[in-house]
Parts: C-alpha cells; sequence; structure tokens
C-alpha cells in the first residue's frame, strides 16, 4: 500500500507527508513537536529544507545552524546529519533524486 500524500510517524513526535514523486525531485512535509528530533542520518540525495514555521536546530557534519521560519537549508550529499525542533515546527524537505528508501509503492 502506498504512503504517498499520508502522513506517517517518522520518529517520538515527528510525522511525514511525502507529496506524489517526479521522475528525479521529491518533497514532504514534516512536523514536529517541541524538542522532537529527527536523528543523525545520511544518504546519498541532496536536500533542501524549508522552514514553514517554528524553530529548528540543524546539526550538520558537526556544525550547528538554527533554522527559522521562512528560511532554507542545504544539505549536500552523504553529509550526515540530524534536527531538534527548539519550538512546535514544519519543515517542507525536497530531495534530488527521489528517495525510493523513503517511499511504499
Amino acid at each position: 500500500m502506498s504512503n504517498i500524500g499520508k502522513w506517517e510517524s517518522a520518529e517520538p513526535g515527528v510525522k511525514r507527508k511525502i507529496f506524489q514523486p517526479g521522475e528525479g525531485l521529491m518533497m514532504m512535509e514534516v512536523q514536529f513537536e517541541k524538542g522532537a528530533e529527527g536523528y543523525e542520518h545520511s544518504h546519498i540525495h541532496e536536500q533542501m529544507s524549508y522552514c514553514i514555521k517554528g524553530k529548528i536546530a540543524f546539526r550538520i557534519d558537526g556544525v550547528e545552524t538554527i533554522l527559522n521560519q521562512g528560511e532554507t537549508i542545504y544539505i549536500p550529499s552523504h553529509a550526515k546529519h540530524s534536527v531538534t525542533a527548539l519550538e512546535e515546527s514544519i519543515l517542507l524537505d525536497t530531495f534530488t533524486p527521489v528517495r525510493e528508501d523513503l517511499l511504499k509503492r
């Protein structure tokens, strides 16, 4: 069963909804409760994240950057990264190529 367009739990206090992907690009909305974490990971994909609401601490290869509402951040391919929601927050994440590892088709 496909998970496209459906809310699903990612980590404690974190849920995501994947939008219909294109051939080489995909987006998903990620909602965080205050204090929730996106655990450290890396992937081959380039990623850009846009903060729709709130305030998020990004750690990319050990460097912390605070992202506020209306700001974006770029995450290069293979960079180790994690996030902590400093307040209730919403991100719009974009990936290229498509994150097949997240899709259930």
